[in-house]
């Protein structure tokens, strides 16, 4: 690691060696390598700093008793409100007061901040009443609306009304968007008049409790907050209405909308940093209210895309972090919940506290803290076309696909371009016939490249037509600038950016399977290209001792091999090259991504066998990292090769991601090479990583018993989950992941 002392090298060397053969022998074994004793988690202050009722409260959440209480919706619109004839607009808005009136109250007597989505459709990502698929990747306007408070948006749209010039739809947007504010307001007096009721049987701490989180949402959000309690009660009441309804938004950055709150509280003497920390930490134990329980299983019981994006600079420029970053962290590090997915944007400036405090948490696994080089994301979205100060507004859609938020309506689509290979080469092809002869490599690469041009053209197809008739949702809308203004809801084309984003999987396997035909065929000429696709068509049977010489003997992208990564690169820049063709048309920005979000499970089912030597059915890389077992030299290594690429003409992102032994970041020396990794990670112009400190053994084992790891959370992609909740193809994925050391 740049700049790392000799002595520390020696001591991480010397404990990983250790751990190393301690978890080779577990695995053997088929039982988890030993955990990270608690008095070893050196560089934290590991005592216990939350309450037992908040730790009670995120205990019963994640057991699944709240999720459980949910209920479907007990009667359709139509068996409340005369539809004949109504728009679709005005449908959706009866739903969602409708939802507001009779949705069930969930008040706990421990919690300090209130207001539960009740409905089990909008677990479902379904509106309650209306039976209509909710919005998803996305992230809303929830700093404007905690700043203006729906008096303030509800302001904006009769001062939109009085300018006049809307035609009927816009008109009745408008009238669907102020009955959504109503409705909000119904809903939170609601809650008003049930801890009024509350109190009045109630006595003693139990009332002065009550009566704090009454002072606290009485006013909010109908206005804009004026303590720290009120801007959290705020927050959390904006987006939990959002989730009444059935809408998955991301959160965004949490710790700039409330930090200003908590400073001056502060200073003013009204609270202190531990009443602070507590009331966050209710917070994040209320997002764990849609867990079904450990055994509920599918892609992740967390996957409700609420993520939170921590740190960076602000529109200015200027450093966002402050009490509530840590605040989040302290709270993170001990009620270890993974529904919040956080990123922390990190710079070249990063203080040394935060990257040191991240380190910490993320040595408690979970994947719940991945990365943002801000520094690469910002030249990547002003090079697509975005203002400075925009892009340093980012967020993420719900998972890492970067977005200006609540200004655009956001959606991608995932491709396989490991399926123009296989075109080329004819792997498929019926009847068997003679494989396509190329003579000369670029001959062969040119005709897989315009095979990804078609499949890119297919996508751009689809963009063309995207959010420009799609169902209404005034409430999102809403949150959505600039929907009032044009008097066009968010499938509509009414936000300030529409963005349908191609997104390529594959690209490791690519460029892998291309190097080894060019070493083995047109190189060293050890085999032909008629054997070698006919090896495939066979899926490797027979020629074991091929498949077997290609996956050891080759140095694969993820090993820092200049040969390897070049393949990537070219294949990489012809990716982004064909995307950026066509940066916007029909009102519709493409920025370019790379993702597969687990699909590289799906895309088993079409996928043959490859050309680096892997057989059908098995899984290859994901996302933008290297295929599992390919990356043999270590997590530095894996973060040259990924940074080799050109990221900053990638605006919608990939990923990187690592799976670190935990007994190779033990005391002061792991908590040093975590913080080394991201220095790196942001000095060689990554985008975005995310770590997951766990251990292959106790993932196996865990996978066998899963009633002992309840709580074992891992990061998936864009999401995090407890493991016990993934089906067995999904943890196989995370488990044939490299295992990697630090050092």
């Amino acid at each position: 690691m740049p700049g790392r002392r000799e002595f520390l090298q020696r001591t991480a060397v010397a404990v990983a060696t250790a751990a190393l053969a301690a978890q080779g022998r577990a695995t053997e074994l088929g039982v988890p390598a030993p955990a990270i004793p608690e008095d070893q988690m050196a560089g934290s202050d590991r005592r216990r700093r939350l309450s037992d009722a908040v730790h009670a409260l995120t205990e019963r959440a994640m057991r699944g008793e709240f999720g459980l209480a949910t209920i479907y919706a007990p009667f359709r619109l139509s068996d409340r409100v005369d539809t004949r004839g109504m728009s679709e607009e005005m449908k959706a808005a009866h739903a969602v007061r409708l939802a507001a009136e009779t949705a069930p109250l969930r008040i706990e007597p421990e919690e300090l901040i209130v207001g539960s989505a009740t409905f089990r459709e909008a677990i479902e990502h379904r509106v309650p009443f209306h039976g209509v698929s909710s919005v998803s990747h996305t992230t809303l306007g929830f700093a404007k609306a905690l700043r203006i408070g729906y008096r303030g948006l509800r302001a904006q749209i009769d001062a939109r009304l009085a300018r006049g010039g809307l035609d009927a739809k816009g008109l009745e947007l408008l009238e669907a968007m102020r009955m959504c504010i109503d409705a909000a307001g119904v809903w939170q007096r609601r809650h008003v008049d049930a801890l009024r009721e509350r109190m009045a049987r109630e006595t003693g701490e139990q009332r002065l409790r009550t009566e704090r989180v009454l002072a606290a949402l009485k006013r909010v959000p109908e206005n804009p907050p004026e303590t720290f309690h009120e801007a959290v009660q705020s927050l959390w009441m904006l987006f939990a209405f959002q989730r009444l309804c059935g809408n998955w938004s991301g959160l965004g950055r949490v710790d700039q909308m409330l930090g200003a709150y908590l400073e001056r509280d502060l200073k003013a003497g009204r609270i202190t940093l531990d009443e602070a920390r507590e009331l966050i930490a209710h917070f994040w134990a209320k997002g764990v209210e849609w867990c079904l329980g450990p055994m509920n299983r599918g892609s992740g019981d967390a996957q409700h895309y609420q993520n939170v994006i921590l740190a960076g600079v602000d529109e200015d420029g200027h450093e966002v972090t402050n009490d509530v970053t840590y605040l989040i962290l302290d709270v993170v590090e001990e009620l270890h919940i993974s529904d919040y997915p956080i990123a922390v944007r990190l710079n070249r400036q990063t203080p040394e506290r935060l990257l040191r405090r991240v380190a910490e948490v993320q040595r408690r696994g979970g994947g719940i803290v991945a990365l943002y080089n801000e520094e690469t994301v910002l030249r990547a979205l002003t090079r697509f076309g975005y203002s400075l100060r925009e892009a340093r507004s980012f967020t993420n859609d719900g998972c890492w696909e970067v977005l200006v938020p609540g200004k655009t309506t956001f959606s991608y689509v995932p491709f396989d371009a490991l399926l123009p290979l296989q075109e080329t080469l004819q792997v498929a092809a019926e009847g068997r016939g003679s494989p396509p002869a190329f003579a000369s490599f670029d001959a062969l690469y040119s005709a897989y490249r315009e095979a990804l041009e078609r499949q890119v053209d297919g996508v751009q197809r689809v963009a063309d037509g995207w959010a420009a008739s799609g169902h209404p949702c005034p409430l999102v809308s809403l949150l959505v600038d600039d929907c009032i203004e044009r008097g066009r809801g968010y499938f509509e084309r009414g936000s300030h950016y529409t963005v349908l984003a191609p997104h390529a999987g594959g690209i490791a396997n690519v460029a892998d399977s291309l190097l080894a035909i060019r070493t083995l065929v047109f190189e060293e000429g050890s085999v032909s290209l008629h054997e070698l696709v006919e090896a495939l068509r066979a899926d490797w049977e027979g020629r074991e001792p091929l498949r077997r010489q290609i996956a050891t003997r080759l140095a694969f992208y993820g090993n820092d091999d200049e040969r390897a990564d070049a393949m990537a690169r070219r294949v990489f820049d012809d990716y982004v090259t064909i995307v950026e063709k066509v940066r916007e048309r029909n009102g519709v920005l493409r920025p370019a991504g790379i993702s597969t979000f687990g699909r590289q499970i799906e895309w088993t089912a079409h996928r043959l066998a490859t050309a680096d030597g892997h057989r059908k059915g098995e899984y290859l890389a994901s996302n933008l990292s290297p295929t599992p077992g390919a990356d043999r030299k270590g997590p530095s290594a894996a973060i040259r090769s990924y940074c080799s690429l050109d990221l900053e003409r990638l605006p919608n992102g990939g990923t990187l991601e690592l799976k670190i032994l935990p007994q190779s970041v033990q005391g002061e020396t792991g908590v040093r090479a975590l913080v080394g990794l991201m220095r790196t990670f942001v000095e060689l112009g990554g985008f975005f990583l995310h770590v997951d400190v766990v251990d292959t053994g106790m993932l196996r084992d865990a996978q066998r018993h899963p009633e002992k790891y309840p709580d074992l959370s891992v990061r998936i992609a864009g999401w995090s989950a407890r493991f016990a909740t993934l089906e067995k193809s999904w943890q196989d994925m995370v488990i044939e992941r490299t295992q990697q050391v630090v050092s």
